[in-house]
């Protein structure tokens, strides 16, 4: 049976592990799940590269002028004084020069215009001096005094050296790198497909949006929150719904989304309560190992596999509260998926700023607040808060503009300390 993951991958004896722990363990036994497939560059963004692409051929693929001028023999030129050459010619991108440049003139050259070859086997025009700082004279160009040798010149290769390993699998990418790789001349790439992910919600207390709420019922956002976050992340989405509280109807439904489905997503029911019905289900068709992390929000974090025909499908249980299931999914759950997927840096970006609040917090648990970076009167940065703490008020999510993470050590925190922020914008 194929395994995604080692089957011990979460298996843990300490009651409540740190969020570091868990993230070493996950990054250090996952694999790509996914296959490959070969797509058009139109349709790489933010997907995950297959293989590493090496470039054939320098780019650019001669030298060339930064800038419009005059191209000149720096030999040619006046240290101390002016320098006046007969213009012979023009050159301009994807027209160059048609002959020789001889020693002694001036070819009128643009941008990215390739510079023209000189008439001995020594080295031909190697200087641009800039139309800006030029004047002309009856057909002649008159070039100030101080322009030295080499400059505005951009040289063969100075981009990509053919030979050279331009991108590395496991990257996932961006408009640079895909203007990178058609630099290169790849107009079809290899990128893994996106993983299959089912998604859920459990209880008879949901209903979707837009339908009229009964005694006791709420909408379900979370699942929409997290279907959103999925395909941020790169992932496929299978929207089951919302399952009922049956214990048939989950195993059914399990059951029959782990078969053409690489992973399996929920918030909330993994509890031990008498209504928690999918960790009974979990329990009866695979293993379910909870992770309960020394986190706040979110410390009820389940992991565990369901055994189809030939494979064992990836299960991840999200707490119920809003905040806490996307903390969690931004901080667990996406580096799983971005590695299912073959990804290779899994860690979000964080920026280390001053804080511009005071907090008390328990030892050995890591916290996340809801945070934004303000501006003071003297143009410094520093972290601001979100006063509200409970994992339940959603609204705090549309307000921040990034996690502010707390280490688990941290006990106290002042204005001025410094403490690492995890923009929205970074976690895609």
């Amino acid at each position: 049976m194929s395994q995604p993951l080692d089957r011990d991958c979460f298996s843990g004896s300490e009651p409540l592990m740190t969020l570091g722990a868990a993230l070493a363990l996950l990054c250090a036994r996952i694999r790509p799940v996914v296959g490959i497939e070969r797509l058009p560059l139109e349709a790489a963004l933010g997907r995950i590269l297959a293989a590493d692409i090496v470039a054939g051929f320098d780019v650019p693929g001669h030298d060339n002028a930064a800038v419009d001028g005059y191209a000149v023999y720096g030999e040619d030129l006046n240290p101390t004084g002016e320098t006046r050459l007969p213009i012979a010619g023009r050159a301009a991108a994807g027209h160059p020069l048609a002959g020789l440049q001889a020693r002694g003139t001036a070819v009128r050259i643009f941008t990215g215009a390739m510079m023209p070859a000189g008439l001995q086997a020594a080295p031909g025009p190697d200087t641009v001096a800039m139309q800006e700082e030029c004047r002309i004279e009856e057909g002649t160009v008159v070039i100030p005094a101080g322009l030295e040798r080499g400059r505005n010149r951009r040289r063969r290769g100075e981009d990509i050296r053919a030979g050279r390993k331009i991108l590395e699998a496991g990257q996932r990418l961006r408009p640079q790198e895909i203007g990178l790789a058609a630099a290169a001349g790849q107009a079809v790439i290899p990128l893994r497909a996106r993983l299959r992910v089912a998604l859920f919600s459990t209880g008879d207390e949901l209903a979707e949006p837009g339908q009229p709420l009964g005694a006791g019922t709420i909408h379900d956002s979370n699942r929409y929150v997290l279907g959103a976050l999925l395909r941020q992340s790169g992932a496929a989405v299978g929207d089951l719904g919302i399952l009922p509280d049956r214990p048939d109807a989950v195993r059914l439904a399990l059951q029959v989304a782990a078969r053409d489905h690489d992973l399996l997503l929920t918030s909330g029911g993994v509890s031990s309560g008498e209504e928690d019905h999918v960790k009974a289900a979990l329990l009866s068709m695979g293993r379910l190992h909870v992770w309960r992390l020394a986190i706040k929000p979110g410390r009820p974090v389940a992991l565990g596999q369901i055994d189809a025909a030939d494979r064992a499908v990836p299960f991840i249980g999200l707490p119920g509260n809003p905040v806490a299931a996307m903390v969690t999914y931004l901080r667990i759950a996406r580096p799983l998926i971005l590695g299912l997927m073959g990804a290779k840096d899994l860690e979000p970006v964080r920026y280390r700023l001053p804080a511009a609040f005071a907090l008390r917090k328990k030892r050995d648990r890591r916290e996340f607040l809801r945070g934004w970076v303000e501006t003071d009167g003297n143009g410094r940065q520093r972290l601001q808060r979100f006063e509200q703490e409970s994992s339940a008020i959603l609204t705090s999510m549309t307000a921040a503009a990034g996690l502010i993470e707390i280490a688990e050590d941290v006990t106290e925190v002042a204005p001025g300390d410094l403490l690492d922020f995890l923009p929205f914008a970074e976690m895609r």
